[in-house]
């Protein structure tokens, strides 16, 4: 089975919210809420792939020292196995908003159980709950 390794972000705004995208209609898994990140590329390191994907999709920027790790998934889904390090970020520069067309929303961390996610997300739950 394929394995893909992809790196996941909470932001986590001086309310104690934290951020979720809904992918958009067209890809794998459309409407689902998730947090943001993506694939990390050859030659980069998760932290690398996060600043990148946040730059590109949110229009924020972030440094390595603000990406504490957090957790990590790992779930077989029917075509391939992700393993998705999850960091935790509360430092950034610039304003969210959603350049790839993905509607955003800040969420309490109690609330995150009511959005449907993916199934490799659910696990992170608890966690955010904890930590946040």
């Amino acid at each position: 089975m394929k394995m893909v390794l992809v790196s996941a972000v909470v932001l986590v705004d001086a309310d104690g919210r934290v951020l979720v995208a809904q992918r958009p209609e067209g890809k794998a898994m459309a409407g689902l809420w998730e947090f943001p990140g993506g694939k990390v590329e050859p030659g980069e390191t998760p932290e690398h792939a996060l600043i990148r994907e946040l730059r590109e999709e949110l229009g924020i920027d972030t440094e390595a020292s603000c990406l504490a790790p957090l957790t990590f998934a790992s779930h077989s889904y029917e075509s391939f196995h992700l393993l998705m390090p999850t960091f935790i970020c509360r430092r950034w520069k610039g304003t969210v908003e959603g350049r790839e067309g993905q509607a955003l929303k800040w969420v309490r961390p109690a609330q995150l159980r009511e959005l449907p996610m993916p199934e490799a997300d659910l696990p992170l739950i608890p966690v955010i709950r904890d930590w946040v």
